[in-house]
């Protein structure tokens, strides 16, 4: 017989709040045990700026809106969401947002799986900012741990075939997006992911880099989400939560 699975004691507790507190920023994190339906939490702070961590609230709303059948998403907007998953595709994520709705749409999604203290961006093209502005929508770890519960538990929201859909483009990102969540684990485990990295100013100098996913492997499956604001330099923040990540992936395997 398989040997009882150990009860986790909290993997964001003191290695990995001693390790946040060498870095500078502000760094909020959680981590969801699948098995137990237990929830850990690091750090204070207000809600912060998702940059394309956003992507996936696009990709869960449009299954919900436009779902069915084995795929769920007709061909168009099928390569869009491969684009805008896999690639981190701006151009495609700013044509899903518009498509499912926008700001609207996605808040109305986002209250049946109750993430309470998430913001869609009111504009797209904002005053003064480069980026797309739907990378200005605010969240916190714990409403992106509700939204990834939407995509490995069952529920009325998502068919089968769409979870697994979803998360079969999270566990195919492009290489050089694959870190975060993902450090310290070894290649024999399954990562299904979205990073977000925006700088918040002009000159660089503030980076928010956030990162949230699945891991499943040695007989453990959890969901971690990560958001680090105040980076000085965007590889800082990175780094950050890669050691934060290897620190839990430890605790919980």
């Amino acid at each position: 017989p398989a040997p009882a699975r150990r009860r986790h004691q909290d993997p964001l507790a003191a290695a990995a709040a001693s390790y946040v507190s060498t870095r500078a920023g502000t760094v909020l994190a959680a981590v969801y045990d699948i098995a137990r339906g237990q929830t850990w939490r690091l750090g204070q702070g207000q809600p912060q700026a998702e940059a394309s961590v956003v992507k996936l609230d696009v990709l869960e709303t449009l299954l919900a809106e436009q779902g069915g059948g084995s795929t769920g998403l007709p061909a168009t907007n099928q390569s869009l969401a491969q684009q805008m998953i896999e690639d981190s595709d701006n151009a495609a994520a700013t044509s899903l947002w518009y498509d499912v709705g926008g700001a609207a749409s996605i808040r109305s999604f986002n209250a049946a799986p109750g993430l309470t203290h998430t913001s869609p961006s009111s504009c797209v093209d904002c005053p003064g900012f480069r980026w797309p502005g739907w990378g200005l929508t605010t969240t916190t770890p714990t409403d992106q741990i509700s939204l990834l519960r939407e995509l490995v538990e069952p529920n009325v929201l998502l068919t089968s075939a769409e979870r697994s859909y979803a998360l079969s483009l999270m566990e195919n990102v492009t290489p050089s997006q694959r870190w975060g969540i993902s450090g310290g684990v070894p290649p024999q485990a399954t990562v299904a992911l979205k990073n977000g990295w925006l700088p918040l100013d002009s000159t660089g100098t503030d980076w928010q880099i956030n990162s949230v996913g699945w891991i499943s492997g040695r007989r453990t499956g959890y969901l971690m989400a990560v958001l680090a604001t105040g980076n000085p330099t965007e590889q800082y923040g990175i780094d950050t939560i890669n050691g934060l990540a290897a620190i839990v992936w430890k605790d919980m395997s």
